[in-house]
């Protein structure tokens, strides 16, 4: 991938919360433990339905005074139904700064250097590459106060990942200090085709209302606490961890000779019966046609199987769940 990759993502949703009890309602809706957060951390984690479906995921960021949550544009509208519906304005104050803000992730392996020069000293490359995954640490760019996020590596290659939140306001300025630091535009393309490679989920691609937190991975990828206190669809979560299994799952596909299958391509065995759908397909410089599928737990990984659709048909092989859990 050339360079360094700019793409805007102001249309993802981000929500705060603040006050005394803040950490403790939050902790009470996400399946991550929000409470064992340091100011400067965040973590990966879900918000569930009372029966354990997912209704959105979400990173989660403790600032020194508040908490601040994103979100994908998809899952935005049940997200902010829930916040609103059990945030109790006594205990925590909850405010919709997705108008306020902006997001403009920024992707490739020079990521931490350019970002370092674009905040004019303000932050060094090094310190960028020390971050932990969703920890985050304030800079400026073009003399405007930013927060640069750490995101998991990604792609085939792991491409470095970084988010930097601005005020609205202050986005054109941002991105010219991007610009003048080396950095191209890239698009939402390219960065979809990155999460399918690395098996990433998306919601309302990948997953959606139906889903369980474990059919996502989503325990996998250290977004379940299983040792913290209760929150909502927590029943459901421990009862397939501790005395059961989901009978499904997300996992990376290659397809046969560069076909693309629609989303919904039925997975077949070599007896002809359904064993999953297709969810994302993107096409990989490395691997050609690629994709995500939900396929049976009885499908062992290195599998052979068949893709079908209507007007259509190609082979795939099971490659495995999300490449790299996300630490």
């Amino acid at each position: 991938m050339h360079l360094t990759l700019l793409i805007d993502r102001s249309d993802r949703a981000r929500f705060e919360l603040s006050g005394a009890n803040a950490v403790a309602t939050l902790n009470g809706l996400v399946t991550n433990d929000v409470a064992a957060l340091k100011p400067g951390h965040g973590q990966y984690a879900a918000a569930l339905t009372a029966k354990g479906k997912v209704v959105a995921d979400v990173i989660v960021l403790l600032l020194e005074d508040r908490l601040q949550l994103h979100a994908s544009p998809a899952a935005a509208p049940g997200l902010r139904t829930m916040l609103t519906k059990f945030v109790n304005p006594r205990f925590a104050t909850l405010n919709d700064v997705t108008e306020s803000t902006a997001d403009i992730t920024v992707v490739g392996q020079q990521a931490a250097s350019t970002l370092a020069i674009a905040a004019d000293g303000s932050i060094t490359a090094d310190a960028l590459d020390a971050l932990p995954y969703f920890s985050h640490a304030q800079a400026t760019m073009g003399s405007r106060a930013v927060m640069i996020v750490r995101l998991p590596s990604i792609g085939s290659s792991n491409q470095s990942v970084y988010s930097i939140i601005p005020s609205r306001a202050d986005l054109d300025t941002v991105r010219e200090s991007l610009y003048s630091a080396g950095a191209d535009d890239g698009s939402e393309a390219v960065l979809d085709r990155l999460r399918v490679e690395s098996g990433f989920p998306e919601w309302g691609a990948d997953m959606d209302e139906n889903t369980l937190p474990q059919e996502a991975n989503l325990d996998e990828m250290h977004a379940v606490s299983y040792t913290k206190g209760c929150y909502i669809g927590q029943e459901t979560v421990a009862r397939i961890h501790f005395r059961g299994h989901v009978n499904r799952s997300l996992r990376r596909l290659t397809f046969a000779d560069g076909v693309q299958p629609p989303r919904g391509a039925v997975l077949q065995d070599s007896e002809h019966r359904a064993i999953g759908e297709v969810r994302s397909t993107a096409f990989s410089e490395n691997a050609g046609a690629i994709g995500i599928g939900m396929v049976r737990r009885e499908i062992d990984d290195g599998s052979t199987i068949d893709v079908r659709w209507d007007g259509g048909n190609t082979s795939a092989v099971v490659i495995g769940k999300a490449k790299g859990a996300i630490e």
